[in-house]
């Protein structure tokens, strides 16, 4: 396995602001550019999968979106979606500029709520040759009230007061009110839901990661459970693999099977687990197959552009 050693900082600007990443320099001419899910920064976000790309040759570009992490943006710990997709595009024009990378095989990868992101820039025009969608968020509006099941009833009646107080703070300028990104049953999270709390243990195992602040702005979360990716799904054309959890309760492994029907030659890989499996215990087999994927995808790549 490759040492996170061998990464070098590298900063871009997206709408004025400064994002921050790290750059492996890969010997294969493709590059992976990677982000964390909702509210994960780019080391406990990346670094497991980061150093297996590298290993087999690609570049990686791993970063953290704005307001959270080493990126700028003010206030701290939000999220906003139009801005993480612009984040996401100035993320892939870098990895284009970067010396020893073929601007024309770049891959996204992500999980969770950026994976979802994945879909939409997937769907539009854009310089990525294929994505990479680990435990997708595809349709939060199907997905939120199934977690929602798995909360308080306190918690669920309290939280919209919050969220609205913390909104209207915001307008004036306060700093945000935070909840944690997972917490048990009975308190005020972004997400009570069973595999939710496994997170910690997959991402930031022995805290490795302390910096890491796992918390989320509660004027961020009310959006959030608006968001459906999934529906640009059909008009996706560049190659993408997905990995579903069969037992993910958090995002829903439902919506993310209806959305690959809808991509044209979408490749699947469905794995036993909650929502961090691919962290976890079926970590070998997705990031084997992931590799494998990459693989076929740069080779076809170089093919069609030396043809």
């Amino acid at each position: 396995m490759s040492d996170v050693g061998v990464r070098e900082k590298v900063r871009f600007v997206s709408d004025g602001e400064e994002c921050v990443g790290w750059h492996y320099a890969g010997t294969n001419g493709g590059c992976v550019v990677m982000a964390g899910g909702g509210g994960v920064t780019k080391e406990p976000g990346t670094d497991l999968f980061a150093a297996r790309f590298h290993a087999a040759g690609f570049s990686v570009l791993a970063f953290d979106f704005r307001h959270l992490g080493e990126s700028a943006g003010s206030p701290r710990q939000v999220i906003r979606i139009a801005e993480q997709l612009a984040d996401w595009n100035a993320a892939i024009a870098c990895a284009a500029e970067l010396p020893e990378v073929d601007p024309t095989r770049i891959a996204g990868w992500s999980f969770s709520l950026s994976a979802g992101h994945l879909l939409r820039i997937a769907a539009g025009p854009t310089r990525l040759a294929a994505v990479i969608a680990q435990s997708p968020m595809t349709d939060n509006l199907v997905a939120a009230p199934k977690a929602l099941s798995y909360e308080s009833p306190v918690a669920v009646l309290g939280f919209p007061l919050l969220a609205l107080a913390d909104a209207i703070g915001g307008l004036l300028g306060r700093p945000p009110q935070t909840i944690p990104l997972a917490a048990p049953r009975g308190r005020v999270a972004l997400l009570n839901t069973p595999d939710a709390q496994d997170g910690d243990r997959a991402l930031n195992p022995g805290n490795r990661y302390p910096d890491w602040q796992q918390t989320i702005a509660a004027r961020s979360v009310l959006p959030l459970m608006l968001y459906r990716p999934a529906r640009t799904a059909a008009r996706i054309r560049i190659p993408l693999m997905m990995i579903i959890c069969s037992d993910d309760r958090s995002v829903l492994a439902a919506p993310a099977l209806r959305a690959a029907e809808r991509i044209p030659h979408a490749e699947l890989l469905k794995i036993p687990g909650g929502h961090y499996a691919p962290f976890l215990d079926e970590h070998e087999r997705t990031v084997e197959a992931e590799l494998a994927f990459l693989g076929r995808v740069i080779r076809e790549t170089a093919h069609s552009t030396d043809g």
